[in-house]
């Protein structure tokens, strides 16, 4: 997600049968600084990440470096078919609640990160029964 400016965004990793959210604040939409980002946050996963799937933008250009740090493998969407990517969708549709559309990133720090993502792993989801990402992928990864 990028704000205001095209300098600050954030990389959402969203696992897709939990919801459960992994979120980064990049300095720079750059390949060097979502390649350092995505590989610590694909390491804290406490669940092995094996695939993800991204979008065509270039700051996913160097994707193999992040292949061969983490063995996450990468596929990427079809161009103009976001329903390729439907959870990672709805998640930035609630991250929209904490970082609305037109307005600057660049005062969210990493911290910031993991609180949001903390708060919206703890928030009831429909889709799963009412239970909460964070029950969920704690289930799973047992």
């Amino acid at each position: 997600m990028i704000g205001s400016s095209d300098k600050h965004c954030v990389l959402t990793l969203v696992d897709r049968k939990t919801g459960y959210l992994l979120l980064g604040k990049l300095e720079a939409r750059t390949a060097e600084a979502t390649n350092r980002r995505a590989t610590a946050l694909i390491r804290r996963a406490k669940r092995g990440v094996r695939t993800v799937t991204v979008d065509n933008g270039t700051e996913f250009h160097g994707f193999r470096g992040i292949e061969a740090a983490t063995g996450a493998r990468f596929y990427f969407a079809t161009p103009h078919h976001s329903w390729e990517r439907g959870t990672c969708e709805n998640t930035n549709g609630l991250l929209r609640q904490y970082l609305p559309k037109r307005t600057s990133i660049a005062h969210v720090s990493q911290p910031d990160c993991h609180r949001i993502a903390r708060t919206l792993n703890h928030r009831p989801r429909k889709r799963l029964h009412y239970l909460t990402p964070a029950e969920c992928y704690e289930q799973s990864s047992t």
